[in-house]
Parts: C-alpha cells; structure tokens; sequence
C-alpha cells in the first residue's frame, strides 16, 4: 500500500514506487505494466511494528482522508492522533492485536537478553522492562489508543533524524575494519610477498580512481544526462518542470529521500562497478547518501526531507546549478584519522580479549559438564550392576528352596508319588456313606 507524503516526511518510509517507462523516441507515453519496487527498511527495531500500524489506518476512510489534508504540524503535535477515536471497530480490533503481537515479541526480546547476560528472571517485571521501549505505552498493554499512535511518530521522528548519522558511523567503523584486516593480512606475508601484495593493491586503488569525472548531485549538468540517458529525451529540450513530474514517480508531488536517490544512479555507475575487484560496493551506497544529503542541504528548504515543486524549481535558479563546485567522490576523501584507527584496533583487541574469555569460561563450563556426565554415567553404571546382583541373589534364593533331596553320595533322589493327586482320599464323612465291598466267597443263592 503507498504511504502519503506525510508519513514519508516522518517516517522515512519509502513508498511502493511505480516505474512509468518513457518513450524513449519522443512518442507520447504509453503506460505499461507498473513495476512496484520493495519498501525499504527503515532500520528501526520496530520497523514492521510501525509499517503495519500505518497500513491499518490507511485502510479507514475518514482517517486516510485526515492523513492527506494534515501538515507537518499536525502530525508531530499530536493532533492527529485524536482522530484515532473516530475510526471503524475493525480496524481498532486490528491495532490491538497488532500491539499485543508487538508486546509478545518485546518481552521474548526482553528474555532473550536476560538469558544471554546470566540474569535471573523468576522475578521478571515486564512492565517495568517495557518501559525502556518507547515507541508504545507499557502501562496498557493490550489495546491501542491514540497514546500509542502519539508515541510511535514521536519515537521515530526522534530516531531517524539519527539515521543518516548513524549509517556514516557504520560506513566509518567499515572502512576501518577494512583496512586493520588488510594491515594484518600483510604482517602474516614475508617481505617479498608483502611487497608484491602491496603493490597490486596501490595498482587495484589507482585503477578505482581512474574513472570519469561525476557531475555535481542536483547540478544542471547532472539532471541533463538523467534527462538524456535515463529518460531519453533530448537534452536540449530539458525544462525543469517536466523533470520533476517524470521522477515525482508515486505522484505526491514531492520528491523523497529514495526518489532523489534514484537519481544518482547514472553518476554511481561511473565509479562503481559489482564486478570490478577494485569497486567496494559500500562505499558506492554512502557516496549515493552523501550525494542526497548534498542535494537536500541545497534544496530543501524548509527542512522536511521532501522536496516540493516550488523549492525544486527555485534550487535551479541558484548560481550553484549551472555552476557548481566540483564533486569529490569518495576515493579523494580519508573518513578517518590515524588517531581513530588507533582507537578502533584498541577498542577490536578488548573485544577479541572479552570474547576469548568467554571462549575460555564455557570451554570450562562445557569440560565440567562432561565430567559430570561421567561421573553420572559411572553411577548408572553402579546402579544396574547392583540391580542385576539383587536380582540374581533373588533367583539363587528361590531356587534353593526347591532343591530336590540328594543321596549320601549326591545323587538326586526322587519319592515315589502314591497317588496322584486328583485321586487323593475322599474325605470321612464321604467315604462313609459309600457302599461297602461285597464279602468275598459267600454262598450264593438260587
């Protein structure tokens, strides 16, 4: 779903962009099929949380209808939040479980990092420990309301004015790191290796710098190969105006941060190319964001990371589009000093320090557990022996019992069985009334 201005100007949110081809002969434009392009992460940890809030409302009518007439300051001042109230039950129900999903997922974030510094959490308040979270209410955990919404844009209106000073650390602490592994790397090399490696890497270095010169971000030069070459029309027909319009491409009519962006692609090809060993394709993205940055700082005029028609067209008025100073491209520019590389090797040996320890600790801990698996192992091992003893004196004991007789020699020796037993005597007071024999040999009468 595309997201207005306003919530791009706050958000930083990149919109779903529509690709319009250009007729590239000077026909007039067809549209094709549109092309819609994946949003981009905002990097916050919250990242999908705020994106699907956005979604919801933008699902309601009358707040979708607030949202496009609200300025700058309705939106940071917390006034439209209020309209929260008037929205349709289902998309409240939707909000709510929206946040109970993002409570569920804070609190095993919550765990997850108790478990991994040893805490013991039997105790846990999570109410407590939702409140370092800020971009939600930790008091009501299970509805959301316009407190919510209100802290969400304030949290990451807060946050992302951070974000490009955050990414240009990031690319700092790279480009160190990158540079202490190609220092160790030689030390591992004997003299003559090293030798030639360094010479192949100053040859892989001027090779990178060997490469066209980059127009100015924002200058006239610089738009009119986008306008020749990217667009394909004719570079003595550009006009400003029209320019806009063609990359205005969600029709907001304004140009955000990953519009201006888009922009620059014809400059990065310059410099930077995925298949040459020699291009690092970070640096090509912090050149693409200090090229935006240029652009705003010029252009930007009022400061909210959007740039309307009225300053475009003005920003070409200036003295600095038709005559900009040259741009220096990444590889003339050294992001760190020596003292910070210091630093940083300093700050990689206490961390590798910390982690063998903990290396150490659990090769310990994991040798104790197999000592203990031993020892319960050899006392299972104990446990069934003396079962099967038991077991075995139980038999013996049993069968001693019925031991038949035996001879002075040791023989067996087996009774005689009488009478079997199903013809044992019948009892007295039977055998009784039984008729007795007849008397043997008496006279018998006719």
């Amino acid at each position: 779903m595309e997201l207005s201005s306003g919530w791009l100007l706050l958000l930083f949110l990149s919109a779903p962009v529509w690709s319009v081809p250009i007729d590239r002969d000077g026909a007039q434009q067809a549209p094709k099929e549109e092309v819609q392009e994946e949003n981009m992460d905002t990097g916050l940890y919250y990242d999908r949380y705020l994106r699907e809030v956005i979604e919801v409302l933008e699902t309601d009518p009358h707040f979708r209808e607030k949202l496009q007439t609200a300025n700058t300051e309705d939106i940071k001042n917390g006034r439209l939040s209020k309209e929260l109230d008037l929205v349709s039950h289902h998309v409240r129900t939707r909000l709510d479980e929206l946040k109970r999903q993002e409570v569920s997922r804070l609190r095993m974030l919550l765990k997850a990092k108790l478990d991994s510094t040893n805490t013991q959490s039997l105790q846990m308040d999570h109410a407590s420990l939702l409140k370092q979270f800020e971009h939600l209410d930790p008091h009501n955990q299970n509805t959301f309301e316009a407190k919510d919404l209100e802290l969400l844009i304030s949290t990451a209106t807060k946050d992302l004015e951070n974000y490009d000073a955050e990414r240009h650390d990031e690319f700092k602490r790279y480009e160190m790191l990158k540079e202490h592994e190609r220092r160790e790397y030689l030390k591992g090399l004997d003299q003559e290796k090293r030798e030639k490696e360094e010479k192949r890497m100053l040859e892989l270095k001027e090779k990178h710098r060997q490469h066209p010169k980059v127009n100015a971000p924002g200058s006239v030069a610089q738009l009119r190969e986008v306008w020749e070459e990217t667009d394909g029309l004719d570079p003595q027909e550009f006009n400003p105006k029209t320019f806009f319009k063609l990359h205005d491409t969600n029709e907001d009519g304004v140009l955000d941060e990953q519009e201006l962006e888009a922009l620059f692609t014809k400059e990065l090809e310059k410099v930077y190319d995925p298949k040459n060993e020699e291009d690092d394709m970070m640096e090509m993205e912090e050149e693409r964001l200090r090229m935006r940055e240029h652009v705003m700082k010029n252009v930007d005029a009022n400061k909210d990371r959007l740039v309307t028609l009225e300053e475009f067209l003005k920003s070409t008025e200036k003295k600095e589009f038709s005559n900009p100073k040259e741009w220096e491209t990444l590889d003339t520019k050294q992001v760190y000093s020596e003292e910070e590389l210091t630093r940083f090797e300093v700050e990689l040996r206490d961390k590798e320090e910390e982690l063998k320890r903990k290396a150490e600790t659990l090769r310990q801990e994991q040798e104790l557990l197999r000592e203990r698996g031993k020892a319960l192992e050899a006392q299972r091992r104990e446990y069934q022996q003396a079962v099967l003893e038991m077991s075995q004196r139980q038999k013996d004991k049993q069968a001693a019992e019925v031991k038949p007789p035996v001879g002075p020699n040791g023989e067996l020796q087996f009774l005689a069985q009488t009478h079997k037993p199903e013809e044992a005597k019948a009892p007295a007071e039977v055998q009784s009334h039984l008729p007795a024999e007849p008397p043997q040999n008496l006279p018998v009468h006719t």
